[in-house]
């Protein structure tokens, strides 16, 4: 199979990338600095000779996009917007100008794109659209218009020959370094892995074996196309997500974040408070119905099995 990552290298295309490759596909990695066999230089806005890469592909993963890990200026939440839809569409172009189109167009979306919600969980077909929250900073709704966006450019795409999926996806959960795991590692190592804000805002994951699955799962699925969650079974309230990690670290005590020192940190780390204080409580109700199996549903064995991982990779 050959599969064309747009934006292929940051963490979830370094995921994609390397077991897709591992596991003997032809993988071809859009990028704007090109620096290794199978990468192709595109700038992520204007057709090119990269176009030549998607013809003929079997499936299209575009995963581009400005880096969320970032202070929410009203620059960066511009170019985020920008870069997400300008890519979704530069690539919907050219999948309409393809001799022989891709079969399918996987379009990394965002869980951001619901709402803020403690009370019950978002699938696909019950799950409230975020921007009306209440109690909440109003560049949030920013967000989840981006996530909105990004989907419409995707949909309004004249690509008739080519099966579409939006990935609703959580954070992706794998031992990289600089992932989101990663820091939240570190920050436990360092004694300040304890409950942000009170702890109750639900955290959505996925483990990075599961995502890749999943992608593989939807490829193969000729009769899924539309939004997906890709996100485990399993959110749950920060307080027991850091808990659970304190626990598979070995890490007995994490200091407790109120929300001052939330914004102190996410300006030191020069990220955004969003990222840990708005609830995210989604499940993966398609995934389930079409008969997709997780091998890491509960946050405690993946747990153990990133920090297994991670300290490998660091022994190695």
């Amino acid at each position: 199979m050959k599969v064309v990552l747009p934006g292929g290298t940051g963490q979830v295309g370094t995921i994609l990338d390397r077991a897709l490759t591992a596991a003997g596909h032809q993988v071809v990695v859009l990028t704007r600095h090109p620096e290794r066999e199978r990468q192709i230089a595109w700038d992520g806005a204007t057709l090119g000779d990269w176009t030549a890469a998607l013809d003929g592909a079997d499936a299209v993963i575009n995963l581009a996009g400005r880096s969320v890990s970032c202070r929410y200026t009203a620059e960066n939440l511009r170019a985020m917007m920008d870069s997400r839809v300008d890519s979704a569409r530069i690539v919907g172009r050219a999948i309409a100008a393809a001799t022989r189109p891709p079969r399918v167009w996987l379009q990394m979306s965002t869980a951001t794109i619901y709402a803020h919600r403690f009370d019950a969980a978002h699938d696909e077909a019950t799950g409230v659209i975020g921007g009306s929250e209440t109690g909440v900073p109003d560049y949030w709704a920013y967000s989840v218009e981006i996530a909105r966006n990004w989907e419409r450019a995707q949909a309004e795409a004249p690509t008739p020959a080519t099966r579409k999926v939006a990935l609703r996806s959580a954070m992706v959960m794998s031992p990289d370094r600089g992932g989101v795991f990663d820091v939240l590692l570190r920050m436990t190592r360092l004694g300040l892995g304890g409950p942000v804000a009170g702890g109750a805002q639900y955290v959505s994951w996925i483990h990075d074996e599961d995502f890749v699955r999943a992608v593989e799962f939807l490829i193969a699925r000729d009769d899924l196309e539309g939004p997906v969650n890709l996100a485990s079974p399993g959110p749950l309230p920060h307080r027991r997500f850091m808990r659970t990690l304190r626990s598979a670290a070995g890490v007995p005590f994490g200091l407790p974040a109120t929300r001052w020192m939330t914004k102190l940190g996410a300006f030191a780390m020069r990220s955004d408070t969003e990222l840990l204080l708005k609830s995210r409580r989604v499940v993966p109700g398609r995934l389930h119905a079409a008969g997709f199996t997780f091998t890491r549903p509960d946050w405690d064995g993946a747990a153990t099995d990133l920090v297994r991982r991670s300290r490998a990779a660091a022994r190695a």
